[in-house]
């Protein structure tokens, strides 16, 4: 059987918010979770580098405050002395309105009034998908690759598939959806068909187990101190 050079680009945020928030599965082991989704989708596929893109977490809009960041900075560090050779991170940043905007405010049980507007806060994440686009292409450019694997359901990452399916036909184009099985109606989120139709292959969903046998381990050895699981993870 030929192999297959592959890379994964995991969008982080959509992974967190789409998959794995309110779970128990977020010490996750991003690497392994993929050797073993590829193994049964295309046992060819030999994954020569992990790309994630994220964006730090601020701590004064955290669930756990400064803990929060702290628990993904050790989260960060784990990945990355496990996996030293294909194991890469690329953060943007966020980008926050301090005046606050204009939204159209939400009453249950009354019909939507455009004039009715209450003044929120507006956090965005900012620059992961343009730099998943621009790390995919240019791995594309080099020839880098015979496959490579988009961990996403935003459709903003559609451009970039188009893209490359125009100018290299050759290269194989894989998505795995972060969203929960469908046997799970209540919480599941819909696969984005935009980025379906731009693909060879579709993951369309992760399941429980699959997390769970994807765990690192509670105290990740280093050179110095030990990296250790939050405890609110």
């Amino acid at each position: 059987m030929e192999k297959k050079k592959t890379a994964v680009y995991i969008d982080g945020y959509n992974l967190y918010y789409g998959r794995l928030r309110g779970t128990a599965f977020k010490w996750l082991d991003l690497p392994v979770l993929f050797d073993k989704l590829l193994a049964i989708q295309d046992p060819a596929a030999t994954i020569e580098a992990v790309k994630f893109f994220s964006a730090p977490a601020l701590a004064r809009f955290a669930s756990h405050g400064q803990a929060s960041t702290e628990a993904q900075d050790s989260y960060h560090r784990a990945l990355q002395v496990r996996h030293p050779e294909r194991f890469s991170i690329t953060l943007g940043n966020h980008s926050m309105d301090s005046n606050g905007s204009l939204m159209p405010a939400f009453i249950d049980g009354q019909k939507y009034d455009r004039t009715a507007k209450v003044r929120v806060w507006r956090l965005e994440e900012k620059r992961t998908d343009v730099n998943i686009a621009m790390a995919m292409y240019r791995d594309a450019c080099k020839g880098a690759y015979d496959q490579v694997v988009l961990c996403s359901n935003d459709s903003d990452t559609a451009p970039v598939l188009e893209a490359l399916r125009e100018d290299f036909p050759q290269l194989v184009i894989g998505i795995v959806s972060p969203v929960r099985p469908p046997a799970d109606p209540l919480l599941s989120r819909r696969h984005s068909n935009s980025l379906a139709s731009q693909s060879d292959w579709v993951r369309r969903y992760i399941l429980d187990d699959e997390l769970s046998q994807a765990q690192l381990p509670p105290i990740v050895p280093t050179k110095k101190k030990p990296i250790r699981k939050p405890p609110h993870w």
